[in-house]
């Protein structure tokens, strides 16, 4: 059940700091000291405004006036399926005192449905091992496991 007054929408300049506030708030305890810096939004204006330029959009759930919610729909051009168009979710953040509310729930079908709408042949997300609530949760949305993934951090 999604709470009375949930509003998903393009975050704008004005909603970064928050959005930021989010990411910071998403770390994993244990984690690398966040590098985050939500008082300069300079950095995150140009990425979104980049992420708009290709395509994608970076959400966020407001409500009641405030942004509890944000993540990132990246869209990509793939060779294989003639050229297809994927879509990535990223940074899915939810505060912590509105989790299990809808929020994220909310916050995924629309960038899913966005993705349709733009003609994406597959949406697919990456999450920590470590988070195996969000797991289950991206599970009950309809995503499988289907793939093993690896980074490389070059900072």
């Amino acid at each position: 059940m999604t709470p009375a007054g949930l509003v998903i929408r393009r975050a704008t300049d004005a909603d970064l700091g928050p959005a930021v506030e989010l990411l910071i708030l998403g770390a994993l305890p244990g984690a690398p000291a966040p590098r985050e810096d939500a008082a300069d939004i300079g950095p995150y204006a140009a990425a979104r405004r980049e992420i708009e330029d290709a395509g994608g959009t970076v959400l966020v759930a407001e409500l009641a006036g405030e942004v509890v919610g944000v993540c990132q729909l990246i869209v990509l051009r793939h060779l294989q399926q003639r050229g297809g168009r994927c879509a990535e979710i990223e940074s899915v953040h939810v505060r912590p005192d509105h989790r299990g509310s809808g929020i994220g729930t909310a916050l995924l079908r629309d960038a899913i449905e966005r993705a349709r709408a733009l003609g994406c042949y597959r949406v697919q997300l990456t999450s920590n091992t470590r988070r195996e609530e969000a797991h289950r949760f991206y599970e009950r949305l309809g995503f499988s496991p289907t793939h093993v993934g690896f980074k490389l951090s070059l900072a």
